[in-house]
């Protein structure tokens, strides 16, 4: 988003975009994120609402997964691409909300220094970045949070949606317009610190006049390489033996 911006701004961060300019860079990152991680997520979804059930029912039902990577496989292998990016279009919507937020939060910053007559750019203290940060992710929640409902039903395997206005129609019809808000309480109790940390880092490190320039950002890179490829594949690899062996212990209690 920040490199997007920047070239909007044409490198100079005095200049003030607008909203609009502010929602198409957040809109362009947030595509360009989407596309990457929607197979992720349709994995994830899958395997959070995945029913229990015998051995022989996982390995003779394509719906049925064994792990991260079965799902991804079976997946890929009953559906093709297409399946794994079940999803998307709710997804893209969903874009929406990083836009809206990004345009919120740039806006109550540059409306909050021109109260205080200071320069668009001039950088506010901790607190002031985390208020900022907590408002524009309420306000895109409430504004956005029916298409994460709706991407989540279209997900589920066992979902007997036939599309997107299907899925709409139906959650409307037996539930009302609360059945698109469901999980939101749980949802921003969740996020809440976690985007304001993350935007307290932004401004810190955008912020920031690296003495070395871009390499500065990769300081300490290949020890952290070193440190964290083998530590992330053991991971899944102790992952997928300790489930395999639940497996096998639901199987011969």
């Amino acid at each position: 988003y920040n490199t997007i911006k920047t070239w909007y701004q044409g490198g100079n961060a005095k200049i003030h975009l607008g909203p609009t300019l502010h929602m198409i860079a957040a809109a362009e990152a947030g595509i360009l994120t989407l596309v990457i991680t929607n197979p992720i997520w349709v994995v994830k979804t899958r395997l959070c609402l995945q029913f229990e059930s015998g051995v022989s029912q996982v390995q003779s039902d394509p719906h049925r997964y064994k792990g991260m990577v079965d799902a991804f496989v079976k997946t890929y292998r009953y559906e093709g691409v297409r399946g794994l990016y079940k999803g998307f279009v709710p997804g893209v919507f969903g874009v929406s909300h990083g836009a809206l937020q990004f345009m919120a939060y740039e806006e109550l910053k540059a409306q909050y220094n021109r109260y205080r007559k200071m320069p668009t750019d001039a950088r506010l203290n901790s607190f002031e970045y985390l208020t900022f940060a907590a408002l524009s992710k309420l306000f895109a929640a409430v504004t956005t949070y029916p298409y994460q409902v709706l991407r989540a039903r279209m997900q589920d395997q066992h979902s007997h949606y036939i599309n997107l206005r299907h899925c709409v129609k139906e959650t409307f019809r037996y539930e009302g317009i609360t059945g698109f808000y469901k999980g939101m309480t749980p949802y921003l109790l969740h996020v809440m610190p976690n985007i304001c940390l993350v935007f307290l880092i932004y401004e810190t490190v955008s912020g920031g006049r690296m003495r070395n320039g871009i390499k500065g950002y990769y300081n300490g890179l290949k020890p952290y390489c070193l440190r964290m490829v083998p530590a992330t594949a053991l991971t899944f690899v102790t992952y997928e033996k300790v489930l395999e062996l639940l497996e096998n212990m639901a199987r011969n209690p």
